[in-house]
């Protein structure tokens, strides 16, 4: 299972990978600026909604496994 940091992490792999600036993906997946630095630093707290932006522009699926405890079963 990937953690938060990986996630992140790997978000910025790709960007890099397909050489595109932050500015870049700033832009076309509609997440500021600002808060796109933020992530990759490790600071902030992006929504699941803001990962799947900036996946979506990468190339990159997002998948969330729900786990089943004693009170979801």
């Amino acid at each position: 299972m990937m953690h938060f940091v990986e996630i992140i992490q790997t978000i910025k792999e790709r960007r890099e990978m397909m050489q595109v600036t932050q500015e870049t993906l700033a832009e076309l997946s509609s997440v500021g600026l600002r808060t796109l630095k933020q992530f990759e630093s490790g600071k902030g707290n992006p929504t699941l909604k803001t990962i799947q932006k900036l996946a979506d522009v990468l190339g990159l699926e997002v998948c969330l496994r729900v786990k089943k405890t004693e009170y979801n079963k």
